[in-house]
């Protein structure tokens, strides 16, 4: 099997808010990908956006859940520095037939729309 591409998620993704630029990219020895990038603790959206990737990554319901992951990953703080700087975010897929392209629809269905206008995000705060 070739391996996928990675062009409209990461392109899709780098337009989500508080997503820093920069989104990696690779395959496993098993043919599941990955996608690592960082979210920016200071933006106002940050942990709105944090909740949505996994609301719809790694729960979107009890009946249809998607073969993937969405975790945090750092290097020992101690040694490098906080969160601003050393905390990135991982989904990974946990099927080889699920793509990132299948992600990347899962993901523009379901995000507020246009994903980059901030006004779409607000929601009230309960």
């Amino acid at each position: 099997m070739a391996a996928p591409s990675f062009d409209e998620l990461t392109t899709f993704m780098a337009t989500i808010p508080a997503i820093k630029p920069g989104i990696g990219q690779g395959m496993l020895e098993n043919g599941n990908w990955w996608v690592k990038f960082q979210i920016d603790i200071n933006h106002e959206l940050a942990w709105q956006v944090v909740q949505e990737l996994g609301c719809i990554v790694n729960y979107i319901s009890i009946h249809e859940r998607l073969p993937t992951v969405f975790y945090p990953v750092s290097p020992a703080p101690y040694l490098n520095g906080g969160p601003s700087e050393f905390l990135s975010w991982v989904i990974e897929s946990k099927e080889e037939t699920f793509l990132p392209t299948d992600l990347k629809e899962w993901l523009e269905g379901r995000l507020p729309n246009p994903v980059d206008s901030l006004e779409e995000w607000n929601m009230d705060e309960a």
